[in-house]
């Protein structure tokens, strides 16, 4: 039977029943996995809302700042020896939508997607393989950083899809500029796992109202680089 939108949109709170050895994961898929600053929760079937930005975009103390919220909250369960519960993995996420994006809607950094063509190179590489290896919930692409709520397809991780999206937008505008930015995108990006529809709601919101609450433009419909846009 095929797989509804809604069971898509949403991870499931267990995983699915099975008998006999149980494979190790793969943390790219399922699981708790770190690769830098940021912490990212992965499940099979999930739906996320992503954010990758430009580099140099955010001051380094509040890199610095982030490292340590982020340590104090890992270092707590390391200390109970037990896995994060859900309420600390909430934790990890809610900082950054209330406090990084905070910063980057500020315009720190080169804001080189300001440029119309090069914001249109980054839209289009979101969009080229919707449908075919993803379905896109929401998207818009800012001054300095793009936020895309994702649902990936069977066989195609979160992660290379990312990869896909900053190496085909990265190499089209580095062939625009008289001086090459290397790396033009942050190496790690921010991932957050859709918990449940109320969740993707807020999420997708939350990706149509950027602009408009950067005070872009007064509509989501106005601005151009993103899913919201309207055209005549």
């Amino acid at each position: 039977m095929k797989q509804s939108t809604r069971q898509r949109n949403v991870a499931q709170a267990s995983p699915p029943a099975g008998s006999g050895t149980v494979p190790v994961p793969n943390r790219l898929v399922n699981g708790l996995h770190s690769r830098g600053l940021l912490p990212h929760l992965k499940h099979e079937g999930g739906a996320y809302f992503v954010t990758f930005r430009e580099a140099g975009t955010l001051p380094k103390e509040i890199l610095l700042q982030i490292k340590r919220e982020r340590e104090a909250i890992v270092r707590e369960a390391l200390a109970a020896k037990r896995p994060l519960t859900w309420h600390e993995q909430e934790e990890l996420f809610q900082w950054h939508p209330n406090r990084v994006d905070r910063y980057l809607d500020a315009g720190h950094g080169g804001c080189h997607l300001n440029h119309p063509k090069f914001a249109e190179i980054v839209a289009t590489a979101v969009r080229h393989f919707d449908r075919e290896r993803y379905e896109l919930r929401e998207w818009v692409v800012m001054p300095n950083h793009v936020h895309v709520v994702v649902w990936p397809m069977p066989g195609f991780s979160l992660s290379k899809i990312l990869h896909t999206w900053k190496s085909f937008s990265s190499h089209e505008i580095n062939r625009s500029l008289k001086q090459k930015i290397v790396p033009f995108w942050q190496s790690e990006s921010y991932d957050h796992l859709v918990r449940d529809d109320d969740d993707l709601a807020r999420c997708c919101r939350y990706t149509l109202m950027n602009p408009v609450n950067a005070g872009l433009c007064e509509r989501p419909e106005d601005w151009k680089w993103g899913s919201g846009c309207r055209t005549e």
